[in-house]
């Protein structure tokens, strides 16, 4: 495989990192070992090397404790999920995706627990309820459906996989704004900035595009530093694979035109946010927070990318029992 350079990605959004992030690093260990949610010593070491503690601390800079660890343990939760959809059997077989996903909504939506429920249901149901303590009712509904939409995406990747076929340009940017999990992160922002009433705007057309272009922005960052590990693991689920493939380039040239691609979305992004409309002073401060935060995501997560060795390796995060 050709040698690839990580091209410098534009992001005019200042760095902050959250002045309870060096919390994190122990809490979060100590928060997988009580669910024992990971296989082996070397998985556990893997997590460490990862630091997703920094991408908590990046992203939501001015949470307070309580709901950093939340932030943090959710974004614990799905790395953890997602290697086992995307570098595990299982994602290859959609029906058996399907049956978990089931299950993690019911959990969601309150279900209790059996014996029958594995670690990572566990984790998630004490998640829960901590977001409940903290989320009104409405706003919760809002971040289910987003994990409704993020297990929709993982299941028909997997339908892809089983069927070993490449998804055009725009089916694939589709599927990964679904299974990026992304819009769950967003909805955390309201969250973490204390936000009480964006649900009366949050389905305007210029903020449901701004989410859009974020996710776009947070993905495609994802692909080009993902690109090698998930191309010599046999992945073709990678915006830089999917322009090689289909417009018949180089993966040093698709690394590129996926740069120019994520650099005129976030401009766009820009251009956006100049044109919303005033919704009365308490609303408009509140969409400022909000921006605000989407800024801190796109900012954060690309300076995870430089302190974090998860793409370094071809090594999954193994759950203890599935």
């Amino acid at each position: 495989m050709e040698n690839l350079t990580f091209p410098d990605l534009y992001c005019p959004f200042s760095s902050q990192i959250n002045k309870y992030g060096n919390v994190l690093e122990d809490y979060s260990l100590k928060w997988l070992h009580h669910f024992d949610l990971l296989a082996n010593e070397s998985a556990y070491q893997r997590f460490a090397k990862s630091k997703f503690y920094l991408l908590a601390a990046g992203t939501y800079p001015y949470c307070e404790l309580e709901t950093l660890k939340i932030t943090s343990d959710w974004h614990t939760w799905l790395f953890i999920w997602d290697d086992q959809c995307d570098m595990s059997d299982l994602g290859k077989q959609p029906e058996a995706i399907n049956l978990y996903h089931q299950r993690f909504i019911e959990i969601l939506l309150g279900a209790e627990l059996t014996s029958q429920d594995i670690a990572l249901s566990h984790a998630l149901n004490e998640l829960r309820q901590r977001i409940l303590q903290r989320g009104n009712a409405k706003w919760y509904e809002h971040f289910v459906r987003c994990c409704q939409n993020y297990f929709q995406g993982c299941f028909l990747q997997a339908q892809y996989r089983a069927q070993g076929i490449v998804p055009s340009v725009n089916t694939y940017i589709m599927i990964r704004n679904l299974c990026s999990a992304v819009d769950s992160c967003l909805a955390l922002i309201e969250l973490g900035q204390e936000i009480k009433h964006l649900g009366y705007i949050r389905e305007h057309y210029i903020l449901k595009q701004l989410n859009v272009m974020t996710n776009n922005i947070i993905s495609w960052c994802n692909d080009i530093f993902s690109a090698r590990r998930e191309i010599e693991s046999g992945d073709v689920h990678n915006l830089v694979f999917i322009l090689h493939y289909h417009h018949q380039i180089s993966l040093g040239e698709a690394v590129k035109l996926a740069a120019k691609m994520h650099d005129k979305k976030v401009k766009d992004l820009l251009i956006l946010e100049s044109s919303i409309p005033s919704f009365g002073e308490k609303l408009d401060d509140e969409t400022a927070k909000y921006i605000s935060g989407l800024h801190s995501w796109i900012r954060g997560n690309l300076d995870w990318y430089f302190q974090s060795d998860r793409y370094q390796n071809q090594g999954k995060l193994e759950l203890a029992k599935l």
